[in-house]
């Protein structure tokens, strides 16, 4: 059990070695703290702290590091989470106005929140398997070459370009936009796949002249709405893990592999058990199941009309937990104030 002091002095520790980077010695903790003991009272209090394996020696004679335990420790009996400035707050206001679409605004909530942090950030699509369809459009670009637009009632905007086997003037352009309009729009994302699955396994019209173009245009509809029900992640900042490769006791290779396959973290990500606030952490040996034991994962929820998501970032366990969760929270609570208006309209 350790006591109020010794979760103080393990504060001291962790806020000392984030901003030094150096091992904490006891005579640093009373110099650099109101601790209002001796520097041998301290030492007593981090041999205890160091019996249950909170923090630890990197090296003999050294000061103390936080171990992960002590990271969780720390993180679990946070007072408080530090406020941004207002400068900050003014930042996201600024940087997060004015989307094109969801695309652009959690695109530019990764940007915003590594600059924030110096941290990996990420964010997590909500799902879209029950958002409706509301507009197919059909942009013929030249000859053969058409753009396909989806948008949802959720303001997600699917763009893809479509080479189609036959060259087509307006009026077929307009006749296979109702066609594949009358399939899917005004339906639950999941159901305008199904239908579009059905079409494509119905034998074609061999008299129809326009089939091989409906069937090529309905089987990248048909892709686009099955990515709208795919969970996903938008991420960036990565270089800053180069940057802070020193952090790191081995390599930082498993990030970067998860950063780029996506599946571990939103596996982990799946599993983080959230608080009464919407926040979570994932401290370093709690992800070695997923091959990130050298990382820490910090999220706070945000909620969209189709349902909640994670907004977050990943480093080294050495990193400023107050205020990263801090930044997390504040980008969340944004996000979620954002959609909520947009839905509105």
């Amino acid at each position: 059990m350790v006591s109020e002091r010794g979760l103080q002095v393990l504060r001291a520790i962790v806020q000392d070695y984030v901003d030094t980077h150096e091992p904490v010695g006891s005579r640093a903790i009373v110099e650099r703290h109101a601790f209002d003991v001796s520097a041998a009272t301290i030492r007593n209090d981090m041999a205890m702290l160091e019996e249950e394996d909170l923090i630890a020696a990197p090296h003999t004679s050294s000061g103390r590091v936080p171990t992960d335990k002590g990271y969780r420790l720390f993180v679990d009996h946070l007072a408080e989470i530090r406020p941004l400035t207002q400068a900050q707050r003014s930042a996201i206001a600024t940087f997060l106005a004015d989307p094109h679409d969801l695309d652009d605004l959690l695109a530019r909530t990764v940007r915003l929140l590594t600059q924030l942090t110096g941290q990996v950030a990420l964010v997590q699509y909500p799902s879209f398997a029950r958002a409706r369809v509301t507009h197919v459009e059909l942009v013929a670009l030249e000859p053969r070459r058409m753009l396909v637009v989806i948008v949802s009632d959720t303001g997600r905007v699917s763009q893809r370009l479509a080479i189609v086997p036959d060259d087509l003037d307006e009026h077929q352009v307009a006749v296979l936009r109702a066609q594949l309009g009358t399939l899917v729009t005004g339906r639950p994302v999941g159901e305008g796949a199904e239908r579009v699955a059905e079409l494509l396994g119905a034998p074609a019209d061999p008299g129809d002249r326009l089939a091989p173009s409906m069937a090529l245009l309905a089987a990248v509809i048909g892709e686009e709405l099955a990515e709208f029900r795919q969970n996903r992640l938008v991420m960036a900042g990565a270089a800053t893990l180069a940057k802070r490769e020193h952090d790191f006791r081995g390599s930082i290779h498993p990030l970067l592999e998860a950063i780029e396959e996506q599946v571990t973290l939103l596996r982990l990500l799946s599993e983080m058990q959230v608080d009464e606030d919407g926040l979570s952490a994932s401290i370093g040996r709690e992800n070695e199941a997923f091959g990130l034991g050298e990382a820490s994962i910090l999220t706070s929820r945000y909620s969209a009309p189709v349902g909640s998501a994670r907004v977050g970032v990943m480093g080294p366990t050495r990193m400023d937990y107050p205020s990263n969760l801090s930044a997390a929270r504040a980008v969340a609570r944004y996000l979620t104030r954002m959609l909520e208006e947009d839905g509105k309209r």
